[in-house]
């Protein structure tokens, strides 16, 4: 077996319920996400690969890095959430200059809105049935 010092950057972002770990290796700018392709795996959302794209634009490193995807739980829009910033991160290994221009966008800003728990004796976390005064 012959080893290749391939360069490795990883990334985790999280947003709502949703994780993904992102792994940069230098190449031509293949995105998958769960071992598919983009389209695949996001399909009738093409317009949101530049979205999750934006941090490799702002830094002009733009399909120079293959790009390998995890992603589980949440929605389509948390786990899109969810790899822009962890791609953000991964960015901020290869050169730590690159922080500082992310950080200006707020890219690397995790959205820590999460879904409230339902409390006992309401119908949802803060919904409560009519108070009837007689």
């Amino acid at each position: 077996m012959i080893e290749n010092n391939i360069n490795l950057f990883t990334g985790i972002g999280k947003r709502k319920t949703s994780v993904a770990k992102v792994f940069l290796k230098e190449g031509s700018g293949i995105l998958t996400v769960n071992n598919k392709s983009f389209d695949d795996f996001f399909s009738g959302i093409k317009e949101e690969q530049e979205f999750i794209k934006s941090p490799f634009l702002l830094v002009d490193l733009s399909n120079q890095y293959n790009i390998d995807i995890k992603v589980k739980g949440g929605g389509i829009s948390s786990q899109l959430d969810a790899i822009r910033l962890a791609i953000a991160k991964a960015v901020c290994m290869i050169n730590s200059n690159y922080r500082q221009i992310l950080n200006q966008k707020l890219m690397l800003r995790r959205d820590s809105r999460i879904k409230e728990r339902r409390k006992y004796g309401l119908k949802k976390a803060r919904k409560a049935s009519q108070y009837s005064k007689r």
